[in-house]
């Protein structure tokens, strides 16, 4: 009976333990519709082209290569040359 008791004392510390080792944290993003943001799908050039150049561009890194741009009040991220998601910071 020991043996058992201990057994699933064990499993649920386990449990435990490993429930809580994966985190993922995402920066807050603020769900404005006032903001104009880059469409899915639009190309880096037609956003180069309607926005202007970006404050600070990082990427690409990965596979597939993921690059975004930082401007004043946008985030926009591409796959390879296709916008995927743009967002507005909270702190903007």
């Amino acid at each position: 009976m020991q043996r058992i008791r201990t057994f699933l004392l064990v499993s649920l510390a386990l449990c435990f333990t490993s429930a809580g080792a994966d985190t993922l944290l995402v920066n807050a993003v603020a769900s404005d519709a006032t903001v104009q943001r880059p469409a899915h799908g639009m190309t880096m050039d037609q956003v180069l082209a309607q926005y202007g150049e970006p404050g600070r561009r990082e990427g690409p890194v990965g596979e597939p290569p993921i690059t975004h741009w930082d401007y004043d009040n946008v985030v926009v991220y591409f796959e390879h040359q296709y916008v995927i998601h743009s967002v507005v910071p909270h702190d903007r």
